[in-house]
């Protein structure tokens, strides 16, 4: 093979080779380099491919290369054959536009090149379920502690509602940096730096709260400073969700995760309230806090190297440059009534969960003084677990029977949205506390049907984006969790009733129900023209 004269960079041992019929077959797929040599074009997948050990000369930028090879691999290169080395190139069987020197792990395609093999996934999910968990603990500790807070500090509701509406002040500014930073460095590495810092915060809440007589003002900060690190983590574990697990199994997995919100609420429930009585509403704090400053230290040492920490610090330190294809395709998604469809849908459902979340345990404590708060902090959260990790079997088992996928997600939100909000009515309108633990149970125990709908149809719309794209998402529900929070105390301390609060819930859910029914759909709109309806 002659050597390919002319070309820039020919000597050394970088040096390229091209075949013998050098005119035909390099003008068939390409311009002619403006240097001399040939640089590749876009070319059809039907082609033959060049002889073995030939290479084609491609642009010497590494971030137009991986562009190139980004597009096809997830969209027309759905039409290329399986991938096979030749003579230390990858190439695609008919696709000579795809001969590349393989690229470092740094730059390898991250929609799904490097997805966890089954142990790795069975160990992820199992941590995740358990961080998860941990981020409850430590975010419904103050919800928990909130009535001997107000008696300890002398709050009326509307200050409570202030401390507890607090949260998702810092909860909403961070949910799109969140999805960049999983979509940019790894969502693993932004989940633990984040948890380590809103563990030790948590940890130290106690001591925030009597550093001088502004309670109120320290402990609102406090909280907007524990949402600020929070609202991180479910957008970077959609992004890490979206690149490391496989599309059949994706709606249990981010299910079985997800129920660790309801299992992370149900100890602090049980054992919270247990401490509550016993040790003071200190103890809560402490001890959320130490467990998930326990948990960072496992993963850190069992589940990630610590060069992986220094090269995502190094990344953050630099100032994450973007690379042209990593950008969002922003006006291209915002187009799409399906991506506005999810992002109210999301917003529905974030919004009356918090509300639940934030004054189901001051309205049993109200309404049934002399109940137990073992009962009411833990039955339902109990009824939430196995209704999550069912919702996620049976969405992926519906779909591996042939039903269409966005049937799929919209049976989940009809029971997510519509059938929760529906006890969350009748929760309203009874006076027997063991009724009102079953309604309450059931409307919490069918919101998490959510996971296995509009949490996933986001990673269908856009997964090579799944992360920043859920962190619009959620930014908006935590935006609408503060106004319907903080409404909430104003409705009960104006009506004297909490029924209003109720019927706030299923307002809220109606209306993003509705709206996911109609425009919702479940085709890929991120990067390719060519949509796959699934």
């Amino acid at each position: 093979m002659a050597a390919c004269a002319g070309a820039p960079g020919a000597q050394g041992a970088g040096q390229m080779a091209r075949a013998p019929e050098t005119g035909r077959h390099a003008e068939s797929l390409g311009d002619r380099h403006p240097q001399g040599g040939r640089r590749g074009g876009p070319a059809c997948c039907g082609s033959p491919p060049p002889p073995r050990g030939v290479a084609v000369w491609g642009d010497t930028s590494w971030e137009r290369r991986t562009e190139a090879l980004l597009g096809l691999t997830r969209g027309l290169g759905r039409r290329c054959g399986p991938r096979e080395p030749v003579s230390g190139l990858s190439v695609h069987r008919g696709c000579p536009l795809l001969m590349q020197p393989p690229p470092d792990k740094a730059h390898q395609d991250t929609a799904g090149d490097a997805q966890w093999s089954r142990p790795e996934c069975q160990a992820w999910t199992g941590t995740l379920l358990l961080g998860t968990c941990l981020l409850y603990c430590a975010r419904v500790s103050m919800p928990i502690c909130t009535v001997s807070m107000s008696q300890d500090f002398g709050w009326n509701k509307k200050e409570a509602g202030i401390v507890l509406s607090s949260f998702f002040w810092g909860y909403c500014l961070t949910q799109i940096l969140g999805g960049h930073l999983g979509d940019r460095i790894g969502g693993e590495k932004v989940i633990l730096l984040s948890a380590s810092a809103w563990g030790f915060l948590t940890a130290a809440t106690p001591l925030l709260a009597h550093l001088g007589s502004a309670h109120l003002a320290f402990m609102t900060f406090s909280r907007v400073l524990t949402g600020l690190l929070q609202g991180v983590y479910f957008p970077a574990l959609t992004s890490l969700l979206s690149q490391k697990v496989r599309e059949s199994e994706r709606a249990f997995t981010y299910s079985t995760v997800g129920a660790g919100s309801q299992f992370g609420t149900l100890v602090t429930g049980a054992v919270g309230s247990l401490l509550l009585d016993w040790c003071g509403w200190q103890s809560v704090f402490y001890l959320s806090g130490g467990l998930t400053l326990l948990w960072v230290c496992y993963v850190y040492r069992y589940l990630l190297s610590k060069q992986d920490l220094i090269l995502a610090l190094g990344v953050l330190a630099q100032g994450l440059p973007m690379a042209r294809h990593t950008r969002v395709p922003w006006k291209q998604l915002f187009r799409k009534p399906s991506v506005w469809a999810a992002v109210f849908s999301q917003l529905s459902a974030a919004c009356s969960f918090f509300i639940l979340l934030s004054w189901l345990p001051t309205f049993f404590k109200e309404t049934f003084p002399s109940s137990k708060g073992w009962v009411f902090n833990v039955v339902p959260w109990l009824v939430a677990i196995p209704a999550s990790l069912f919702s996620g079997f049976l969405s992926d088992h519906l779909i591996s029977q042939g039903y269409r996928t966005i049937t799929v997600r919209k049976f989940m939100q009809v029971m997510g949205l519509g059938l929760s909000s529906v006890f969350a009515l009748c929760l309203g309108h009874t006076s027997s506390f063991c009724k009102s633990v079953f309604f309450a149970s059931a409307s919490i125990g069918l919101q998490t049907f959510n996971h296995s709908g509009i949490s996933v149809n986001i990673q269908d719309l856009a997964p090579s984006c799944a992360g920043v794209l859920f962190g619009v998402a959620n930014t908006a529900g935590a935006l609408a969790g503060v106004v319907g929070v903080g409404l909430g105390g104003y409705l009960i301390e104006t009506t004297g009733s909490w029924t209003s609060v109720f019927n706030l819930v299923a307002a809220v859910s109606s209306l993003g129900l509705c709206t996911f029914l109609m425009f919702g759909k479940a085709q890929r709109v991120d990067l390719s023209p060519r949509q796959e309806d699934l």
